[in-house]
């Protein structure tokens, strides 16, 4: 390859099939932006496999590279507020959806897109957090605004998927007494290990009575399911409760009375970290690099090549992968 050429997974429309293999492509095809990285490592995420196999309500228009996550070091710059040889994280907004994404050598997106890399952050450990943990990280920082390790337990839904795993090693390293919801039972040990004090199975959650109020067993919670189980945290929080939602994968329809809301209190907090405004992610990332980074984030973890990204995709296709996975494209 010469200098303008690089490898990137890209995903092909053959015929109704969608296929990803790595081809070798020229930073000249890559779109307008700003800033050219030279991309380091990148993750996987849920959207990254829909992409992938082709869904449109991700991704229009193929052939395309997924990877709405990417870390590495500025080859080119137009932008004063960054220059070549600063390390850059690019999470959300539009990269790997309709924009050229992170599994790919290198990238060219818009400088608003992008976000220092803090000190006491590696860019593999940038990775592991990726999306998954900024939006664990924004979902914590709204919780802790209003609830205190003091006022209570906190339920943790998909306790063992990305954001549900970072998010339960966060809190528990903040003090928080954490309660694991997981539809996984073998996983029990790993949450243990995360940092949960308790593990409730999702089968016997969703199975709750359906009374509109249930007996208070938490001071909050952070759901990344939606559908029965967001319920069910909503109805068995405690007055002046906090609850964070940044999920749907169980439904994105909720069947509520409004009396968890006015008899007590209870606040339901959106998290959307895709447009997330920037002084929000500066802060997350800081905390994230500091105070919050949890002693177990490498357990989190597996890395892969993109010669093995199809396999790994596959699995979270089928629900089967277990906390995050980071992609290795550089040294």
């Amino acid at each position: 390859m010469n200098d303008q050429e690089f490898k990137a997974f890209v995903v092909e429309d053959k015929d109704g099939e969608f296929i990803g293999s790595i081809k070798t492509r020229n930073i000249e095809a890559l779109p307008k932006g700003d800033l050219l990285i030279k991309v380091s490592y990148s993750s996987l995420n849920y959207k990254d496999a829909l992409s992938a196999s082709g869904n449109k309500g991700v991704t229009r228009n193929f052939p395309h590279t997924p990877g709405i996550d990417a870390v590495g070091i500025i080859a080119e710059s137009d932008n004063a507020g960054f220059s070549e040889g600063d390390r850059v994280i690019v999470t959300s907004y539009d990269l790997g959806m309709n924009t050229a994404g992170g599994f790919s050598e290198y990238i060219r997106v818009p400088a608003e897109w992008a976000v220092k890399l803090p000190e006491n952050l590696s860019m593999k450990e940038a990775m592991i957090y990726g999306t998954a943990g900024l939006t664990a990280g924004m979902s914590v920082l709204r919780l802790t605004e209003l609830v205190k390790p003091e006022d209570g337990k906190i339920m943790v839904s998909g306790a063992s998927g990305g954001v549900g795993a970072l998010s339960v090693a966060i809190l528990s390293k903040l003090g928080y007494t954490v309660v694991a919801i997981t539809g996984k039972e073998h996983e029990k040990d790993y949450l243990m290990d995360l940092g949960a004090k308790e593990i409730i199975l999702r089968a016997d959650f969703e199975n709750l009575d359906k009374r509109p109020l249930l007996k208070p067993l938490c001071a909050g919670g952070i759901d990344t399911v939606g559908g029965v189980i967001l319920e069910n945290i909503i109805k068995s929080t405690a007055a002046m409760g906090t609850i964070t939602c940044c999920g749907n994968v169980a439904s994105p329809n909720l069947s509520l009375t409004v009396f968890p809301f006015i008899l007590r209190g209870i606040s339901l907090i959106g998290i959307d970290s895709q447009n997330y405004p920037m002084r929000y992610r500066e802060q997350v990332w800081n905390k994230l690099a500091k105070d919050w980074k949890p002693s177990q984030l490498t357990a989190t973890c597996d890395e892969v090549t993109l010669e093995t990204l199809p396999e790994k995709i596959a699995l979270m296709l089928k629900g089967k992968l277990k906390g995050r996975t980071v992609v290795k494209l550089a040294e």
